[in-house]
């Protein structure tokens, strides 16, 4: 069984920390968010595309995770290295839960794994279902980043309809790679969103930016207040915190709209 353990981003260290394995971990990464003392208990050996392969290899891991083919070089160097190495590459909601599943089985906890993928399915089902009884789900554009602009990753766009909205751009959301989520500011002002919900991925989120778009003062978002930031830790982070943190504040947003929708 796997005892010296490498992550390489957040979302491992929160999933073997809600497992209650974390004495397994001997090093992350240096954007690791959650949970909170994981940045005090271990030492940082990577950002998210760079790492530091002398300083992992000597931490002596007998598995590293990554995640995403933006760690292809570092997986393949430390492959080379003679270390064993698994990637993640999860995009959906139902892919964290299999992340989550997968990380259990690897560390032989996989009861205690699917206790959590439980309790999580069960918030996202009774989120659905209390969503599903409402009339009108209001447009929600996301935005990733804003030079250039980039809508929702899959994911994103899977908690934004288990809230009860309607994502703006969803011919986009199964796209893996972000060029290919590029959109402007024309064709957002064409779909209208009542809801503007920004998570620029590693800096602050700034509305009254967003609102002096050139034409964006007639989108519907803008004229009533309704937009909005999601932390990026919060919600572009691929583990249980897209549910627990990401998800109930979608929740929060859209309530909020709908109930000032009930009141015109």
């Amino acid at each position: 069984m796997y005892q010296r353990i490498v992550c390489l981003t957040t979302e491992t260290v929160e999933v073997l920390y809600a497992l209650g394995e974390q004495d397994r971990i001997v090093g992350i990464s240096g954007y690791t968010t959650r949970p909170a003392i994981a940045r005090k208990e271990k030492p940082k050996v990577s950002a998210f595309t760079t790492a530091k392969i002398d300083k992992i290899l000597s931490l002596q891991p007998d598995l590293v995770l990554g995640f995403s083919n933006l760690q292809a070089d570092i997986a393949a160097a430390l492959i080379k290295a003679g270390v064993e190495v698994h990637v993640f590459n999860q995009r959906s909601v139902d892919e964290i839960l299999r992340m989550i599943l997968t990380t259990g089985l690897l560390v032989g906890v996989l009861d205690k794994a699917q206790q959590l993928v439980n309790t999580l399915t069960q918030q996202i089902e009774l989120i659905r279902k209390t969503a599903s009884k409402t009339v009108r789900k209001p447009i929600v554009y996301f935005e990733e980043w804003d030079e250039p602009m980039m809508c929702s990753i899959r994911w994103a766009a899977e908690i934004i309809a288990i809230a009860g909205g309607q994502d703006c751009f969803p011919e986009l959301i199964t796209q893996h790679s972000a060029a290919n989520r590029i959109v402007t500011p024309t064709q957002v002002l064409a779909r209208m969103p009542d809801i503007i919900i920004g998570s620029w991925c590693g800096k602050k989120f700034q509305p009254e930016v967003v609102a002096m778009r050139e034409g964006w003062d007639a989108i519907p978002a803008i004229k009533n207040g309704f937009v909005r930031e999601i932390k990026s830790a919060d919600i572009l982070q691929p583990g249980p915190s897209v549910i627990t943190h990401g998800l109930v504040q979608l929740v929060s947003i859209i309530k909020e709209w709908q109930e000032r929708e009930e009141t015109q």
